[in-house]
């Protein structure tokens, strides 16, 4: 059972690298399972096996990620207490630095919009657990409810790390979460 484990996750493993090199190479929507197959030098039956399609293969790669970042989040928000809005932002912001490649392939410009659109939904899901509760009683009724507030920064959030990807990472992810801090607070004034 043990080889049956490591001969899948191998398999896994190949078919994700060669993903993850073809969106790089030729873009998410131009490539087809046919190339994926050459590419990882496995058949067809094969990949039928762990999936069904390339949106499949994605959302596995999406999914894999996903778990890193909830993992490291609940490492960062251990306490339980609500937290401030830019933290999913760093936390985004440093596991793209470290994983450049893969954020390459999947949200940056030859990734499509699949995964930006996960990647925004993981955000705001993120940003809704743990924010603040508003209580009608004593909140002004001027405050945004959780889920504009959720959507406001999982957008700004989203909008930046596909903006830093194709521009190729050029600041470190400590200057681009101050940045966001920034206008998330103040805006442009100074």
């Amino acid at each position: 059972m043990a080889e049956q484990d490591r001969r899948i996750r191998r398999t896994r493993k190949t078919l994700h690298e060669a993903f993850i090199a073809l969106v790089l190479d030729k873009g998410y929507e131009n490539m087809t399972v046919q190339d994926i197959l050459d590419r990882a030098d496995i058949g067809r039956s094969t990949f039928y096996v762990h999936y069904r399609d390339k949106e499949a293969l994605l959302t596995a790669t999406f999914d894999s990620m996903r778990e890193q970042l909830e993992a490291d989040f609940a490492h960062m928000n251990s306490a339980g207490l609500p937290i401030e809005v830019d933290r999913p932002a760093a936390l985004l912001f440093d596991h793209a630095y470290r994983n450049q490649r893969v954020y390459r392939a999947l949200c940056g410009k030859q990734g499509g919009t699949v995964v930006t659109g996960h990647l925004h939904g993981f955000i705001v899901q993120l940003l809704s657990n743990h924010l603040p509760q508003q209580h009608p009683d004593t909140e002004p009724c001027n405050t945004p409810p959780p889920e504009v507030v959720a959507e406001f920064y999982a957008a700004a959030t989203v909008g930046l790390l596909a903006w830093w990807i194709d521009n190729d990472f050029h600041r470190a992810p400590t200057h681009l979460t101050n940045d966001f801090r920034q206008l998330a607070t103040h805006g442009t004034q100074s």
